[in-house]
């Protein structure tokens, strides 16, 4: 193993406070809205249906403009991000493993994350690079980028269905981290099983990528 990608949404960034936030705008409770979430993951729908479903017509693109505007923009903040990810980030350095970050993410969340100062070697968002996970050619970019053999990698997220399963059809370690709504349901999938690594953090990482290349 020579370089470890990440994924950012609920693998490096806590998003309580962001869907929280949502519910606010939305002027639900907050148990209704993630109970909403909770039920278009279960039915392997895209999230954004959740917002069709307590507001039907919902322009989720206007909306983050709106919030924008009114200085509630729709980002992850510095204290969003979990609490293990530095130590695992520099353990992962110690071992003289290349570190990136890429996800379904604005352009914006780039700078986001660079602004956290955390060891890596690149940064990137589906918006800069024009293609979405799960497609292929997203996880073609990350090999592109590293200039090493798939087989080389490892995938780091919190969803099987965009992040595990289209890392091991490319011939990347696919490791699944079970938190946030998606991995709490994602958890429970059969499909889980084909996850090279299942954590339930990431400190638990570095011990076990030893284990594997042992």
């Amino acid at each position: 193993m020579q370089a470890v990608v990440f994924d950012i949404g609920e693998t490096l960034v806590d998003e309580s406070r962001q869907w929280r936030t949502w519910a606010d705008w939305l002027k639900v409770p907050e148990p209704v809205f993630l109970a909403t979430l909770r039920g278009t993951i279960e039915r392997r729908e895209h999230h954004h249906r959740a917002f069709e479903i307590l507001q039907p017509g919902f322009d989720l693109e206007m909306a983050r403009e709106e919030r924008r505007k009114a200085g509630i923009p729709d980002e992850f903040q510095p204290s969003d991000l979990y609490g293990d990810v530095p130590d695992c980030l520099r353990a992962l350095r110690e071992r003289g493993l290349r570190i990136g970050i890429a996800g379904n993410q604005p352009s914006t969340a780039e700078r986001m994350v660079r602004d956290l100062a955390l060891p890596v070697d690149f940064v990137a968002s589906s918006q800069r690079w024009g293609v979405e996970k799960p497609s292929p050619k997203f996880f073609q970019r990350i090999v592109y980028e590293l200039k090493l053999p798939a087989a080389e990698i490892a995938y780091v997220g919190d969803r099987l269905d965009n992040d595990v399963l289209p890392a091991l059809e490319c011939g990347m370690l696919a490791v699944f981290v079970r938190r946030g709504p998606w991995g709490m349901v994602h958890a429970e999938w059969p499909e889980v099983e084909r996850a090279h690594l299942r954590i339930e953090d990431l400190g638990e990482l570095p011990r076990e990528l030893d284990r594997l290349g042992s």
